[in-house]
């Protein structure tokens, strides 16, 4: 199992969210989050000068079986990508273990409802 995480721009999330969807990965949690990046300038509206060196962004955390983590870079990757500077990056880190709190399941299998709990 992988953890994949990602810190795309706002303006691409439902870009993100479509292209995950797409790739059968409908699980993954979000959050708002800022940061700091590699532009240290600020821009002048009507003005007022912005600090444009601190960046709103998403940051997306998402945990996949070994079999989906290339489709999973691959959506987020093709739908986040505008070519510009300031896209984003993902992280992959490796997940030692998963617990299904409900059934006590441990592993891979607790990532997916399996076809037979559907129905229910």
């Amino acid at each position: 199992m992988k953890r994949i995480e990602a810190i795309i721009r706002k303006t691409r999330f439902e870009e993100v969210r479509e292209a995950l969807h797409k790739a059968e990965i409908d699980f993954f949690s979000f959050w708002d989050v800022r940061g700091i990046g590699q532009a240290r300038q600020g821009r002048i509206y009507r003005g007022v000068v912005y600090d444009t060196g601190s960046i709103e962004r998403i940051l997306i955390s998402i945990v996949v079986r070994e079999k989906n983590v290339a489709k999973t870079i691959d959506a987020i990757m093709g739908a986040a990508r505008t070519g510009e500077i300031g896209d984003g990056r993902i992280f992959v880190m490796p997940v030692d273990d998963s617990y299904r709190i409900r059934t006590g399941e441990s592993g891979d299998d607790t990532l997916f409802i399996k076809e037979e709990e559907k129905i229910k």
